[in-house]
């Protein structure tokens, strides 16, 4: 079961999380566990892959609001790299960074699951 505890220790910044929550910790853990099913996170990875660079940026700046308005600095900042550099139309190794931030969804789903 997801906490504030081990979200902290994910790396998120709760405090500022449930803040926007208002307070309130069982809006702000719902909204954390809907987050860690995304759709956002697959299109990401499957446009990156495809080499689908605006479909990637896309998903990737969809996916850096939903994870800055929770606060889930990890996986916020990974894909605020990815978006810079799509936005940016840098040559990146996409695959690699995608890897990075679904390596980092799995440990959020494994807090959400356990």
């Amino acid at each position: 079961m997801i906490t504030i505890e081990k979200l902290n220790r994910f790396g998120a910044d709760t405090e500022d999380g449930l803040a926007r929550c208002c307070g309130s910790e069982a809006l702000y853990l719902r909204l954390v566990k809907m987050a860690e099913d995304e759709k956002s996170f697959d299109k990401l990875t499957r446009a990156a892959n495809e080499k689908n660079y605006k479909e990637a940026f896309e998903a990737a700046h969809s996916l850096k609001g939903v994870l800055g308005n929770l606060s889930l600095t990890p996986l916020y900042d990974k894909v605020c790299e990815i978006t810079e550099l799509l936005g940016a139309s840098e040559d990146a190794d996409y695959a690699a960074l995608t890897a990075e931030t679904d390596g980092l969804r799995e440990e959020l789903r494994a807090l959400c699951a356990d």
